[in-house]
């Protein structure tokens, strides 16, 4: 099924391609390879997505963005079996817009410049890529329901709303505001972190504080390198090389020791650790994207907030004075 608001000859520039939700990382990488034929300038959005920067190659191909969106598609159906959902138009925001309104199992959403404003209006504030739907909620909570109607909202209102940076950005993206160029980005890879102990180990105790210092160093890694990560891997090691895997994902993207901590004492629980010798941890972060990628969902947590505020203060102590100086008790317990 294919869609569009606009006439084929109107040309947009980005193009936002969605793909089925668990497509295989081998049949994800081959899809970026299909995009990049058709462009040089593509940036991936693992683990389903990818913008496609277009204006170039429309010049190149001699033809408009929907027709290059249909050769995309037909490509993707004939060599790899798998449909997409293309948006198209003049920023990752209406372009990421419309790949989402597209239904599936895929098809094409074009809109022009000169229409987006008309666009987006209308659509219920939550289709606005980038509004999660916690921000959504309280958005809707003040009567605003639609796009249109945050778009004519005080944007100085919209920052008491929501917060400060992530208020400028629905204010400014609700009017068509998005800068943001498409930046060439190959599938980022995995940061993980591990320890190995000494001797065999059966005191769980031990083990939960040995996790946590691997928590710590993945959060501050991952913050270093402005990403954060959508999944984490735990990976018990045992006596006689025997190992225990498994992965899930996080609520919302995120390198905050909080949210990593949590998911991290989740996997250990699902191991159901008895008597098990154990001779190693390994804590991997899967499915990394750019920290600026992630929607910045409001937080009614007081604690929470000052948690965040306190862990900014102790990355700046750590990066003054090095990583030992300062962390969680039990990590300095295990430590001495």
């Amino acid at each position: 099924m294919t869609t569009s608001a606009v006439t084929p000859d109107q040309v947009s520039t980005i193009m936002h391609v969605r793909c089925p939700d668990g497509l295989p990382e081998p049949a994800y990488r081959q899809l970026l390879e299909l995009m990049a034929e058709l462009s040089p300038i593509v940036q991936a959005l693992p683990p389903s997505a990818a913008v496609v920067e277009l204006k170039g190659a429309l010049r190149y191909h001699g033809t408009d963005a929907r027709r290059l969106g249909e050769i995309l598609r037909i490509r993707s159906l004939s060599r790899l079996g798998v449909d997409v959902r293309v948006g198209i138009g003049p920023t990752i925001t209406v372009a990421a817009t419309a790949s989402a309104q597209v239904p599936s199992p895929g098809g094409i959403l074009a809109v022009a410049p000169g229409e987006a404003d008309d666009w987006l209006g209308p659509l219920p504030v939550e289709a606005l890529h980038g509004i999660g739907p916690r921000q959504a909620a309280v958005l809707r909570d003040y009567g605003i329901h639609c796009v249109g109607l945050l778009a004519a909202v005080p944007p100085a209102t919209v920052h008491r709303l929501l917060g400060g940076r992530a208020g400028r950005i629905a204010a400014d993206r609700a009017r068509g505001i998005d800068p943001r160029p498409v930046v060439p980005r190959a599938l980022p890879p995995a940061a993980s972190v591990r320890c190995r102990f000494e001797r065999h180990v059966l005191d769980g105790a031990t083990v939960r504080a040995a996790l946590l210092e691997l928590v710590v160093r993945l959060g501050r890694q991952l913050r270093r390198r402005d990403q954060v990560a959508r999944a984490l891997t735990l990976t018990l090691t045992f006596a006689g090389n025997t190992r225990w895997e498994k992965t899930r994902r996080l609520v919302e993207p995120s390198a905050h020791d909080d949210d990593l901590r949590t998911l991290a004492y989740q996997l250990m629980d699902a191991a159901g650790l008895q008597r098990g010798r154990l001779t190693g941890l390994s804590l991997r972060g899967e499915d990394l994207i750019g920290a600026d990628q992630a929607a910045e969902q409001i937080s009614l947590d007081d604690a929470r907030e000052a948690r965040l505020v306190a862990e900014t203060v102790v990355d700046r102590v750590r990066d003054k004075f090095g990583a030992g100086v300062i962390g969680p008790a039990a990590v300095f317990r295990r430590a001495s």
